[in-house]
């Protein structure tokens, strides 16, 4: 059993806890335990209800971390305290990748110009009403969910390249889960909500200000799949989803697939509907 040796100023206090204050074996852990904790929160729980959460989620990344190194390293108060902070940086990240990817696919502005301003409020609130920026076309609420910026966000997130998280920890990501879905989609409304008086401007994103966002936007996705089970719509766009992500990683070749806040049920009957209608054509093409 190993400890981490943690450095003391002069007069034996501690100095303020970086990674570089652990001994090598010890650091190793932690930069491992570090990548596994990110993966976990953002799959199990991406705005924990309790610390006691966060934490069981640390001692997980640890024992993983451990293992994956073959040794056995204490986890110690001062190193879950390190790995907790991963909680909130991971969400900064997200939220300023997404900020360009929104801005540029819905259009928003920047000016001090009266129209432009009202474009860009009238954009916001017509994007948040019934979760309309979920749509692949938001304008008509056709394609719940196959939005692009969805994609785009995963993509950018954790499938950048063969080194990313989503293909290094690909255990965590397949098959794609809900969890995450609903985090980039929290995460393109915060954005979203940044323009709602107009003009951008900067407001926190943090579990008190959205964690009722994303438990929304995770409830939307358990509805849509007990309502379109027989289908199995949503294993199919999850499906979809992690194979163009690890496309865009330079893994594997995408494969072939089929077909929030306040969604309407009317939402999911239509996609049904959507399903039978192209199945029936199928059926017609084939007969013909």
């Amino acid at each position: 059993m190993v400890r981490p040796k943690i450095k003391k100023n002069v007069d034996s206090s501690r100095q303020r806890v970086k990674a570089s204050d652990f001994d090598d074996i010890s650091k190793e852990i932690l930069t491992t335990a570090t990548s596994i904790f990110r993966c976990l929160v953002v799959t199990r729980a991406p705005f924990p209800d309790t610390i006691a959460v966060e934490t069981k989620l640390a001692k997980e990344a640890w024992r993983e971390a451990g293992q994956i190194k073959g040794t056995n390293v204490k986890l110690t108060p001062t190193a879950v305290k390190i790995l907790l902070k991963r909680t909130s940086h991971v969400h900064g990240e997200l939220k300023t990748k997404m900020r360009t990817l929104t801005h540029s696919f819905f259009g928003f502005r920047s000016s001090d110009s009266r129209e432009v301003i009202r474009h860009n409020r009238d954009l916001a609130e017509s994007l948040k009403e019934g979760s309309a920026f979920v749509f692949k076309d938001w304008t008509m609420k056709k394609g719940i969910y196959k939005t692009e910026l969805l994609q785009e966000g995963i993509n950018i997130m954790w499938f950048v390249n063969r080194k990313d998280e989503g293909i290094i920890y690909h255990e965590y990501f397949n098959p794609m889960p809900i969890e995450v879905v609903a985090l980039v989609l929290t995460a393109i409304e915060y954005c979203i909500d940044e323009w709602l008086q107009g003009l951008k401007e900067d407001i926190k994103f943090t579990s008190a200000a959205y964690g009722s966002v994303y438990r929304g936007h995770l409830g939307s996705l358990q509805r849509f799949h007990e309502r379109t089970a027989p289908y199995k719509l949503l294993e199919r766009i999850c499906d979809n989803l992690l194979d163009t992500a690890r496309f865009h990683a330079g893994v594997d070749a995408p494969t072939a697939s089929s077909a929030a806040f306040c969604i309407d049920d009317e939402a999911f009957e239509d996609v049904i509907r959507e399903h039978q209608l192209e199945e029936e054509r199928g059926v017609d093409d084939n007969e013909s």
